[in-house]
């Protein structure tokens, strides 16, 4: 018997560590990193400083007939839930749960008059997650053997944070720092980001990947100049150099870079246009989408297909589980992105800890996935849930 959907929920949650986009005390996630607000000194210290941190986390439950909950993880805080309680609920409750298609067309389409990217893509992608995880509960499997099974027996991954010297010795196969200093900063700030990474390139394995998280600060004449600079320390890859809608300028970009070093991009990207654009432009060898921020997981499986077509590997930004169990069953995505939470990135732990519980982290560098049925974490009922819309 085919369940449907009887309530959709949103809540937002914030504080006690629970938004990973608003550490304090300086944890490294928030220590100068260059932003596209870093040519303005009054928000160059701290991301939190421009806002970063304002939206919050938004959970959304989806709910079944039968009583089962399944539920997904985003940012988009309370304006999210006003849009998925006042707006997108709507194309959910009675429908039947397994419609992922149907409903997330509808949900898109709907919005298309305020929407396609940012805020509102990140509402879909939460109820889309959270009817996947709904949907495994109901069948009882985990979501990767509902795309096909794991090609892979263990997941490998690379560490992001500002220690790859310490995420070496953790077992991962190599560590992604933040860049300090943006085109604001000059040429002094440009050879200090340079001799950053020499020394770190010093003190770790000469086969242990070094890339550099740029997070959309730089322009096409900098980020060839820092690309040129960091080849000579043996970079791997320079991520995010440019805004996301700068097309043109990655294209440009990737012809300058240094033979062997790779372009990534498209953490900030959403949709399957969106994604169509970087790679008929040509413009990375490796995109990057959130689940949690491109659509969800029934959007990032059409992006993965683009992506396999043209040759080019999908390693998903962060996103934990909900991106664990799509890379797991891709050849096309051969290792993921481990966000170091710990404040000195000097210990693995669970990326959404405190507000998931079961949250599996890789051991060695590597994670494999239990056969717990939808994402195989629940909430932490110790984290407090805030409803502030409702809809009749």
């Amino acid at each position: 018997m085919a369940r449907t959907v009887r309530e959709v929920r949103a809540y937002t949650v914030r504080g006690g560590g629970a938004d990973y986009h608003d550490q304090q005390g300086g944890h490294w996630i928030d220590d100068r990193i260059a932003t596209p607000m870093s040519k303005y000194p009054a928000y160059r210290e701290s991301r939190r400083s421009f806002g970063l941190n304002v939206l919050g986390t938004l959970v959304v439950e989806v709910e079944a007939d039968d009583g089962t909950i399944g539920f997904g993880v985003t940012t988009a805080g309370e304006p999210g839930a006003f849009i998925v309680e006042r707006h997108l609920a709507r194309f959910l409750e009675g429908a039947p749960a397994h419609e992922l298609e149907r409903i997330w067309d509808q949900m898109y389409s709907a919005s298309l008059f305020y929407g396609r990217k940012g805020l509102v893509l990140n509402a879909i992608s939460a109820i889309d997650l959270a009817l996947w995880d709904l949907l495994g509960k109901l069948r009882g499997e985990p979501v990767y053997a509902m795309l096909g099974g794991a090609v892979r027996d263990r997941q490998p991954f690379y560490a992001t944070g500002a220690r790859p010297d310490l995420a070496e010795g953790m077992g991962f196969l190599g560590g992604k720092m933040p860049v300090h200093n943006a085109p604001a900063d000059g040429a002094a700030g440009l050879a200090e980001t340079v001799e950053q990474f020499r020394a770190m390139r010093d003190v770790v394995d000469a086969d242990f990947w070094l890339m550099a998280d740029c997070w959309m600060a730089l322009d096409v004449d900098y980020a060839t100049r820092l690309a040129g600079a960091l080849h000579e320390v043996g970079l791997r890859w320079l991520e995010e150099p440019l805004i996301p809608d700068d097309y043109w300028g990655y294209a440009e970009l990737r012809t300058r870079m240094p033979k062997g070093m790779l372009l990534t991009t498209g953490e900030h990207e959403a949709t399957r246009w969106g994604f169509r654009m970087l790679l008929e432009m040509r413009c990375c060898d490796i995109i990057q989408p959130d689940v949690g921020w491109c659509g969800g997981l029934t959007e990032l499986l059409r992006i993965s297909v683009l992506a396999e077509s043209a040759g080019v590997l999908v390693v998903p930004h962060g996103s934990s589980v909900y991106s664990y169990h799509f890379a797991i069953t891709r050849q096309h995505s051969p290792f993921s992105e481990f966000l170091m939470m710990h404040p000195r990135a000097s210990e693995v732990v669970p990326m959404f800890h405190p507000l998931l519980l079961g949250e599996p982290v890789p051991e060695n560098g590597t994670l494999s996935l239990d056969e717990t049925p939808g994402f195989g974490v629940e909430l932490n009922p110790e984290c407090a849930l805030e409803r502030p819309y409702t809809h009749g």
